[in-house]
């Protein structure tokens, strides 16, 4: 193993920054490869399949399928655009990262983040609508407005995350290389500046607020209108059918708020309570365990895909 370069205390124009995974375990973070590595070849087989089933059935060439498709991709690179650092890290040691690359990466991991953020705004609206008005849902949602709100998701993540790392890129002077951290977040790449940061922290508090407040407000609405619409029905079995179309949605929008929500409380409100080591473990798991759970979500509670994949495993092994 070769030994990374050691960071100087003040510098100019940085070519590299050191990660160093999570800072206080030292050789034992190695064992958390074991936790990280099996997320990982969730979220790669599982959401690489659910692909698959989409794309070669076209039964399910359909705009909620579309979505949860678009949630799979968005999955597939958030968790990529992530854990190959964090292995690497997390087995080998602290690697030196390029500032380019470290930039490359801020950008697509909170460009990612806020797609998977509207992605589910959009699936709730669009089972709102499955609910609401069935009559009209072939009318209101169709393959194309789902293919223009995927668009749109991406051209927002795009415009609202660019400044992230402009706003570090206008810095020169860095107190350190050293980032305790397993990615290049916007914040602790912001915490080695040396100069005014207000703009970076102001940015990245109204954008945390904005999106995803936003976001959940849009969500809780549209779950608002589904709960009116269902409570009306007439029988126990008609609500609970209606029910059942959603939850899959439910749990998959836990997965990814709640650990959300609690590693963003204890970076704001919790500094001086929550270890440093504790808060970069949530933020890692935040960013993790939805791509690895989703596509089980899915798998699991959608008769559609369950019964597709079902058939593929069988057809498979009755070949050999």
């Amino acid at each position: 193993m070769t030994e990374a370069p050691q960071p100087n205390a003040t510098f100019s124009h940085p070519t590299f920054f050191i990660m160093t995974g999570i800072p206080g375990l030292g050789g034992a973070q190695a064992w958390l490869t074991l936790v990280f590595g099996p997320m990982y070849l969730l979220s790669l087989l599982g959401n690489g399949a659910l692909l698959a089933v989409v794309q070669t059935d076209s039964t399910l060439h359909q705009p909620m399928f579309l979505l949860l498709a678009t949630l799979a991709a968005t999955d597939l690179s958030l968790a990529t655009s992530i854990a190959p650092g964090l292995l690497a890290v997390l087995w080998l040691g602290p690697r030196p990262v390029p500032y380019a690359a470290c930039l490359v990466q801020m950008f697509f991991v909170h460009a990612l983040t806020a797609v998977e953020s509207g992605v589910l705004l959009a699936m709730a609206c669009d089972r709102a609508v499955a609910v609401g008005r069935p009559l009209h849902y072939p009318i209101l949602v169709t393959k194309a407005r789902v293919g223009y709100a995927a668009l749109a998701l991406a051209l927002k993540a795009v415009a609202i995350v660019v400044p992230f790392p402009l706003l570090v890129a206008r810095f020169e002077h860095f107190q350190a290389q050293t980032i305790d951290h397993a990615y290049c977040a916007h914040m602790a790449v912001v915490e080695l500046v040396v100069g005014n940061t207000r703009a970076n922290n102001l940015y990245g508090l109204v954008l945390s607020l904005a999106v995803s407040g936003i976001d959940i407000l849009g969500i809780t609405g549209s779950y608002g209108l589904i709960a009116h619409t269902v409570l009306q029905l007439p029988t126990q079995e008609a609500r609970a059918k209606a029910f059942g179309t959603c939850s899959s949605h439910i749990c998959v929008i836990l997965a990814f708020y709640v650990p959300g929500l609690f590693s963003y409380l204890t970076h704001r409100f919790g500094r001086h309570t929550v270890p440093k080591p504790v808060h970069i473990l949530l933020s890692n798991i935040y960013l993790l365990l939805p791509p690895a759970l989703n596509p089980l979500i899915y798998g699991a509670r959608t008769k559609q895909i369950r019964d597709r994949l079902l058939e593929i495993f069988t057809l498979k092994k009755s070949q050999f």
